[in-house]
């Protein structure tokens, strides 16, 4: 019964709510209606205030802008305003300022002083900006030194309430670093000069066990501060420490003239002491930073041209590099460390033969001069001969440059030794040779000044330099860098074999088709027996020859033009191809040794090939003849003496089979078998 009552209410509670829902949706659907009017209404109101505000931006646009440039010119005229302000006012001070200093009121003259300072800070524009800094700079001078008597007295009695106010005078007058030295001045040493007798001793002994007490280390701090670009950063702090060398010697001069004694020898000790194991490794760093700049010195190109220019370029950069170097020696070691420079320039020069050298070896391979090298020999064979000059005349401006490295190497030895010997008189180093009675010591005037950590810290090194010393001293001439400049020497000669392999090349290739000519053996009637030997001329190939070899002066300008100490140097350092035979007069020009070279290499190589023919008829015989002495005029002309084999292989040539052996003796057998041999041939 109560269920059945309970689920009637409830029916009744649901039906009379359903009831109320059913009334009510129609008044919900009129709300929501008016809400959506409302809305769109809203919509098309902000619509128009968003238009009215574009027209208001628009319309207003030019007054503001306007408006702006008001405020702009507005600015600029109170700044122009304040500046001739100030600049009356500057006027002002500078007018009554003297008087000001004589009034001799401390406070008045800094207040003075600071007014000026502040007008001078709105004045940076003006023309005479620079001038007005100087005057109250000078001003600024004149109150310091107004004020140092009383600052001292301030110190010395160590009145605070003085010395703040002649802080805040400094600190207004930007100068309380110069405050600072005042004070260090005062009380320096002062007090326990005042306690103890030997007060200089002490203080360099709390220097000294404080600089080796430090923590972390100074050496610890330098590992970790010391990454790339070591030695460079090595430097800039050991100029550093010695800087603060300089100004404690001083201090310490101030109070006593006698810089002698251990305990100013510890000390100098402890302040060099971080950088010893860096200085005995120089030889290591230096190596390492030359070797890592010459990497970047671009020296190859197959390209001759390029070539002879990037090698030429190369000099100025690798000298910079080495006179950096010794410039890094100086600064870094103090010249102790010359030894280890040696060392790494050894290294460095050899490493730079060695790519200049590399660079030759791809330039005989570019230009067909290596063997088995036939697609360059086949490329030529078919060019006329003295076509093209421009690779010799490159090739020459790279002996030169071997020339130039000589040279060049030569005057930088030169500043070695001078460094050296330098270092040696400046340090009052005393080196004596093993001959000598007295043993070799080393006396210093100052340890501040004269720091030799070799002698110290590593006995070979500094016998090595001792060694030097001696070397330079007992013999002039002797070479600090004797192995580079061997090396120099050998490239040079590389050099001057591509040079001359160029120019000699197509000679070549004309001389080695000789032998194998079909005129030797007449089988096609080209040669008339009819013909007298005066009538015959000389063949296409020799005159090809002779007209080459008088071209070739006119290709040596390099030579010619002007004195050229490089080319001397070049050829001093290694002779060229077929040098003249011992007591040949002497060559008065350049351009001679280069001529003598070719021509004595040519009529070599004739004499060679023409060895090499198998068979010569009468006719043909007469013909070679004709042709040798062609050649022999050419050379002659050039004012070379003929080759005495070519003279004699003409001479057989000319002379009948039946009358060889009244020559024997006079002309060399194998010349004689040989033009018997290929005559015979022929004759039979």
């Amino acid at each position: 019964m109560k269920l059945q009552l309970f689920i009637q209410e409830v029916n009744n509670s649901l039906e009379e709510t359903s009831q109320q829902a059913l009334q009510n949706l129609p008044r919900v659907l009129r709300d929501v209606e008016a809400v959506r009017q409302e809305a769109g209404f809203l919509k098309d109101q902000m619509q128009l205030v968003k238009e009215d505000i574009k027209k208001v931006e628009e319309d207003t646009s030019e007054s503001m802008k306007m408006l702006l440039e008001i405020d702009t010119i507005k600015s600029r005229m109170k700044a122009a305003s304040d500046a001739l302000q100030e600049a009356d006012n500057w006027t002002t001070l500078m007018a009554d300022v003297d008087e000001v200093f004589a009034s001799q009121d401390v406070q008045l003259i800094a207040n003075k002083l600071l007014a000026m300072q502040h007008s001078l800070s709105m004045l940076a524009h003006c023309g005479d900006y620079d001038e007005r800094c100087q005057s109250l700079e000078v001003l600024k001078n004149r109150l310091e030194a107004l004020l140092s008597p009383q600052l001292v007295s301030a110190f010395n009695s160590h009145s605070l309430e003085a010395t703040q106010k002649y802080v805040k005078i400094f600190k207004d007058m930007e100068r309380l670093p110069q405050l600072r030295n005042y004070y260090y001045k005062c009380h320096k040493v002062q007090w326990c000069d005042q306690v103890f007798p030997d007060a200089v001793l002490m203080v360099c002994e709390l220097l000294t066990q404080t600089l080796l007490s430090l923590q972390p280390s100074l050496p610890a701090c330098m590992d970790s501060a010391l990454q790339d670009n070591a030695l460079l950063n090595l430097i800039e702090l050991r100029q550093i420490t010695l800087r603060f060398i300089k100004s404690l010697e001083g201090a310490i001069q101030s109070v006593t003239d006698k810089l002698i004694g251990s305990h100013f020898e510890d000390l100098v000790h402890a302040i060099h002491a971080p950088y010893i194991p860096y200085l005995i490794r120089y030889s290591f760093y230096e190596e390492e930073h030359l070797i890592q700049e010459l990497s970047t010195v671009n020296m190859a190109r197959h390209d001759l041209i390029d070539c002879a220019q990037l090698l030429s370029d190369s000099l100025n950069k690798i000298f910079k590099l080495t006179n950096e170097a010794l410039d890094r020696c100086t600064s870094f070691t103090g010249g102790f460390g010359i030894a280890g420079l040696l060392a790494a320039l050894k290294a460095f020069f050899s490493l730079y033969c060695q790519k200049f050298d590399r660079t030759l070896e791809t330039l005989r391979s570019s230009c067909g001069l290596d063997p088995g090298s036939t697609n360059a020999m086949m490329t030529s064979a078919g060019a006329e001969l003295g076509e093209d000059w421009s690779k010799f005349q490159n090739a020459l401006k790279i002996v030169q440059t071997c020339g130039e490295l000589l040279l060049q190497s030569e005057e930088f030895e030169l500043q070695l030794s001078s460094s050296l010997l330098h270092t040696c008189s400046s340090y009052d180093i005393q080196i004596f040779s093993p001959t000598s009675p007295t043993k070799p010591s080393v006396s210093y005037s100052s340890p501040f000044k004269e720091y030799n950590y070799l002698a110290r810290e590593d006995p070979s090194q500094h016998a090595a330099f001792q060694d030097l010393i001696i070397k330079l001293r007992e013999d002039e001439s002797s070479s600090l860098l004797e192995e580079p400049l061997e090396a120099m020497s050998k490239i040079t000669e590389h050099a001057q074999k591509l040079a001359f392999g160029i120019v000699f090349f197509q000679l070549q290739l004309q001389l080695s088709q000789v032998s194998q000519m079909e005129v030797w053996t007449d089988k096609g009637g080209m040669l008339s027996a009819d013909l007298p030997t005066f009538s015959l001329s000389p063949q296409e190939y020799i005159t090809k020859i002779g007209q080459y070899l008088m071209t070739l002066p006119q290709q040596l300008d390099i030579c010619t033009n002007q004195d050229n100490p490089a080319m001397e140097k070049a050829l001093e350092a290694s002779q060229l191809p077929f040098p003249p035979s011992t007591g040949s007069p002497e060559v008065a020009h350049l351009a001679d040794h280069w001529i003598g070279s070719v021509a004595r290499a040519t009529m070599h190589m004739y004499v060679e090939v023409i060895l090499r023919i198998n068979e010569l008829s009468p006719q043909a015989a007469r013909q070679l003849a004709t042709d040798i002495d062609y050649l022999c005029n050419v050379v002659d002309a050039l004012g070379i003496h003929p080759s005495k084999n070519l003279k004699h292989i003409e001479e057989l040539l000319k002379l009948p089979l039946s009358q060889y052996g009244e020559k024997k003796g006079m002309i060399p057998d194998r010349l004689m078998h040989a033009v018997a041999s290929m005559r015979s041939q022929a004759e039979s």
